[in-house]
């Protein structure tokens, strides 16, 4: 079968399409025809070398995709040969088959298409940073960093279906600022001086929740208009800055600021996600959110996907097509 690999770390250009064997599964394990995956920020790091968990090359890159089951292995119950499905692989996902455990192998509703449920990663972070980390209560202001992206993109439609009051994004370019308001964000701005700006917005009291997947000094300023009894979500740091506050407003002023990973309830507690996945397809289900799509590439152009994810350039998911 054909797979995209990752020779060397570095720049796109060591992405290489090429043959690699197929994939059996062991217990407890499926293998899935891939119909499309979706690429996430994460693989960037990954493909860079900047992820500490990462695996070294050669390696196929890749966390989730979409496809039809062609063979189960042992002990795999509850699923079937010929089932759609979504899937966080075991392996990398830039691959025309794939592996998946069964813990972490989801059904896909037949009144949803593949691309709806395209960027499970996406739609499960975007949920749970605002729920199981973030406990969004009916309400509160919420902003959102990076909310042209693919995480982004749907928290801001996830705030507004949860019942959020103000939802604010911010964006790396103007450009992507109409985008953003038309996924429900009440206000949208830059980075350069938003702290000072959300203040504004909420009258001096400050957002009651934070999603921040970019760290450094976003991180910094965030905690400067974070209301008393507010959350900051940490769930990335693209800015590869690592961020810093002081720690007194937090017994003060009960804030809290809180780590989440997908990968890491992927790896330790997978039971645990399959109740997120059950509410997010619900969602697209009532037509309340909706994936944006980007861009879409055949996945022998991979490289040139990663290429426009680190461009900046891009809004919503970049989808790739085996």
């Amino acid at each position: 079968m054909k797979a995209i690999v990752v020779e060397q770390n570095g720049p796109p250009e060591h992405l290489r399409y090429q043959e690699v064997p197929e994939p059996c599964p062991g217990p407890d394990e499926v293998l899935v025809r891939t119909t499309l995956t979706s690429l996430n920020y994460a693989d960037v790091q990954a493909r860079r070398g900047g992820y500490e968990a990462g695996s070294p090359p050669p390696f196929i890159p890749g966390l989730d995709a979409v496809g039809v089951i062609e063979a189960l292995g042992a002990g795999v119950e509850g699923l079937r040969v010929g089932q759609r499905v979504a899937v966080f692989t075991s392996g990398g996902s830039y691959a025309e088959k794939v592996l998946a455990k069964a813990v972490l192998t989801y059904p896909v509703p037949d009144e949803l298409s593949d691309e709806a449920v395209s960027g499970l990663t996406a739609l499960v972070t975007a949920y749970n940073t605002l729920t199981w980390a973030g406990r969004l209560q009916q309400n509160e202001s919420v902003l959102v960093h990076a909310a042209a992206g693919g995480v982004g993109s749907l928290a801001v439609q996830m705030a507004k279906a949860l019942g959020a009051g103000l939802v604010i994004g911010t964006v790396g370019h103007p450009a992507k600022a109409e985008f953003v308001r038309g996924l429900g964000a009440d206000a949208v701005m830059g980075y350069e001086g938003f702290a000072e700006r959300v203040l504004e917005q909420t009258q001096q009291k400050g957002v009651d929740l934070i999603l921040d997947s970019v760290a450094g000094e976003v991180f910094s300023q965030g905690m400067r208009c974070l209301a008393p009894f507010g959350r900051l979500v940490v769930y990335g740091h693209a800015s590869g800055q690592a961020g810093s506050f002081e720690t007194r407003p937090l017994h003060r002023q009960s804030k809290a600021v809180i780590g989440y990973s997908s990968g890491h309830y992927r790896r330790n507690r997978p039971g645990l996600l399959r109740p997120t996945v059950e509410a997010v397809f619900a969602l697209l289900r009532s037509g309340k959110i909706r994936l944006q799509v980007g861009a879409r590439f055949p996945l022998e152009q991979a490289a040139q996907a990663h290429t426009l994810m680190e461009s900046r350039q891009s809004t919503g998911k970049i989808l790739l097509y085996p």
